[in-house]
């Protein structure tokens, strides 16, 4: 054979062995994990944010404006804490706060309620039963903002 009919097959060898040698199997890239989902905590709120939440509960406004009204100024609707140790309810931490009306003499309790330190539930105390209701449920169980002792 002569050199001149090697050449040609030994090039085309060489440039599939090129083309190909440097080739690896490609193989799938393990799946990723999922990122966790983020859980958004809710922010702690304090003693006195949970207070001012209470006093926006819209009837408990009313029940200020009806005893400023009817004791002619004399008298105020106020939020104070029952006890400066937190409630437990399922796992969850409560202040414990009470509307009052705050006179001269004397202080007397309208309702009490637990105000979530993290998030924004409020409950409140039905005394009649001693059970615990969602302020949705409590709103329920009113007929109308009454107030039975203001002057």
């Amino acid at each position: 054979m002569s050199k001149r009919f090697l050449v040609p097959p030994l090039l085309a060898t060489l440039a599939l062995v090129l083309t190909f040698g440097g080739c690896k199997r490609s193989e799938p890239e393990p799946p990723k994990p999922a990122p966790a989902p983020v859980v958004k905590e809710a922010p702690v709120r304090s003693k006195e944010q949970a207070m001012d939440a209470l006093l926006a509960v819209p009837e408990l406004k009313a029940w200020s404006a009806q005893i400023e009204q009817r004791s002619h100024g004399k008298a105020h609707g106020a939020v104070i804490e029952d006890d400066p140790v937190p409630r437990e309810v399922n796992g969850k931490k409560y202040y414990q706060l009470t509307f009052v009306e705050n006179r001269a003499a004397d202080v007397r309790r309208r309702e009490s309620f637990l105000v979530s330190q993290k998030g924004d539930e409020i409950l409140v105390e039905d005394a009649e039963t001693d059970e615990l209701l969602t302020l949705s449920e409590w709103r329920r169980t009113i007929e109308r903002v009454n107030l039975k002792s203001a002057d």
